[in-house]
């Protein structure tokens, strides 16, 4: 890539104009972004039909690598932007929290498409993530279903105007600028519902208050004549119960003069009968066939 030293110069030393070509005054942090912006490494994994459209804008006719995002690597160890193309499903957010968390620092988040973004058309369904952003800290949205590479390609080039704003000698700007590496994000617990277990406190107090407000509500009397048709059926649930068991009842005789459990082993031995001779059919044929 040529290095263009006259967007480096932003500093209020003057330099001459013969020595523009030659020579560049910044700052480290700009000199650290530049190089960050134009060395994005995006992680290769696509979810659903945005997939398509971010594969077509590392194609030829569009090549993102012109801006620096270069190739997509297939392990987070060796990527620093996520894009998270297509629809994040309960099931799919526990890994893609996992490969976040495996990627080193700096590193970013771009949902990619309406899915990602908040839900798409499957918003509030009972599978379908409501936005990449209840799990993640995403940095660039780019909005559409799906999106098109010229939209990719504009959102990619807003993160490199976020990266230009960032400072090394703030430590609160962004996290790995901070003392310590930051804190990993928690994966989420899958299991009838997806759980995000920062909110496992609220969640157990919400349980708790329901639990407190149905037992002061009480149980809701039933109508008479449901409470009749009910003691109804206890009354002969409890007869049959208490009833003796009849001899003759287990002593039940099918058509073909045998009992039930005779019956099905008879069944049983026919199907094993005619299993071994299928089998011995097939090993007739194939001999034949090696004698010819």
């Amino acid at each position: 890539m040529e290095v263009k030293l006259q967007e480096l110069n932003a500093t209020e030393f003057p330099v001459p104009v013969e020595l523009e070509d030659n020579i560049a005054i910044t700052s480290l942090s700009q000199l650290y972004n530049w190089g960050r912006r134009n060395s994005m490494w995006p992680m290769l994994f696509g979810l659903a039909c945005c997939a398509i459209e971010m594969i077509a804008t590392a194609s030829s006719r569009f090549d993102f690598s012109r801006f620096g995002f270069e190739v997509m690597r297939a392990t987070p160890r060796q990527a620093d932007l996520m894009i998270v193309s297509g629809t994040v499903t309960k099931k799919m957010v526990v890994p893609i929290v996992r490969l976040y968390n495996q990627m080193p620092e700096p590193k970013y988040v771009l949902a990619m498409g309406a899915c990602a973004s908040g839900g798409g058309p499957f918003k509030e369904g009972y599978n379908v993530v409501s936005g990449m952003d209840k799990y993640l800290p995403v940095d660039v949205y780019v909005p559409g279903c799906p999106p098109t590479p010229q939209a990719l390609l504009f959102g990619m080039i807003a993160l490199q105007r976020k990266i230009d704003g960032q400072s090394i000698a703030n430590g609160d700007d962004v996290p790995w600028y901070g003392e310590g590496p930051a804190e990993p994000t928690p994966v989420p617990v899958l299991g009838p519902d997806i759980i995000d277990p920062r909110q496992m406190d609220m969640i157990r107090r919400q349980a708790e208050a329901a639990a407190e407000s149905m037992a002061l509500l009480g149980a809701r009397d039933l109508p008479a004549a449901t409470q009749m048709v009910a003691a109804k059926a206890e009354t002969a649930v409890a007869e049959a119960v208490a009833a003796p068991v009849d001899g003759d009842a287990l002593s039940f005789v099918l058509p073909t003069g045998g009992t039930p459990w005779a019956e099905a082993e008879d069944i049983r031995e026919k199907r094993r009968l005619r299993a071994l001779a299928r089998k011995a059919l097939r090993a007739s044929r194939r001999a034949q066939a090696e004698g010819e």
